[in-house]
């Protein structure tokens, strides 16, 4: 019985053209190619920066893929995870080590470098120091050097969390304390863009006295009416001269 023998079989040159592009059609999509809402430019419009993987935000700074079919995020994909999916791993990389990767060139390695540069900076910076207006002398200290030569009053409302740290502060007025010229709900307002749950109003008395007027009286008490509709503790309302303040919660007007 002869032995059995493997025939060699060629295929025609059209058929090995098909056989490449169906080789072709398996390759990794590019964005452009994804669902909308899988696209990471999309995605962070819709839902924020927040709910971006590192790699996707990468991919948003780099723009493309390579040639061979690998998308954006595939390919910081694979560069994080050759550096062990470290932001801090990956800044050390030099640019010469970005551009070994098919589809990084210099302009990307650059942008991907001062990424993590920027990152690493924030992390130096640290978290901004806060003013802490827990007191009338805190609140009179951070703001008579402020207001205390204006020839005419000025009003202002500091807006604190709930630990009295300063958010913001807000001028309301100039020329005069009444009703009218503070706007209650610019101050309200103000207040909920910052979710700030505590806040207080300082104003100056140019005379250089100390004593509230009948219309420091009713703001005072329209202030106090409208914080506690929105479930925000008004602090206090100080009048301040060069030297001297009045507190209505000291005096137990508030």
């Amino acid at each position: 019985m002869g032995e059995w023998k493997v025939k060699e079989v060629y295929l025609p040159e059209h058929n090995a053209q098909k056989t490449a592009k169906k080789h072709d059609t398996i390759k990794t999509k590019s964005i452009k190619d994804w669902a909308e809402d899988d696209r990471p430019r999309e995605k962070m419009l819709a839902h924020g920066a927040e709910s971006l993987s590192t790699a996707e935000l990468f991919a948003i700074l780099i723009g493309s893929g390579n040639n061979e079919g690998e998308s954006a995020v595939d390919l910081m994909k694979r560069i994080l995870s050759d550096c062990n999916n470290s932001i801090a791993e990956l800044s050390r990389m030099s640019i010469n080590t970005l551009r070994s990767y098919k589809g990084i060139g210099e302009a990307k390695a650059l942008s991907i470098i001062a990424a993590s540069e920027l990152g690493k900076r924030r992390e130096q910076e640290g978290k901004p120091v806060r003013e802490t207006l827990n007191s009338p002398d805190a609140i009179y200290d951070f703001m008579h050097l402020k207001i205390r030569n204006e020839i005419v009053e000025h009003a202002y409302v500091l807006l604190m969390n709930q630990a009295c740290k300063l958010l913001r502060v807000v001028h309301l007025s100039c020329g005069g304390l009444t009703e009218t010229a503070v706007d209650i709900r610019l101050i309200i307002k103000e207040a909920l863009t910052v979710n700030a749950t505590v806040l207080a109003l300082v104003h100056n008395h140019p005379s250089g006295s100390v004593k509230p007027s009948l219309q420091d009286d009713r703001l005072t008490k329209k202030v106090a009416d409208a914080c506690a509709t929105m479930n925000i503790h008004f602090l206090d309302h100080l009048v301040v001269t060069d030297g001297a303040f009045f507190s209505y919660r000291d005096e137990g007007k508030l």
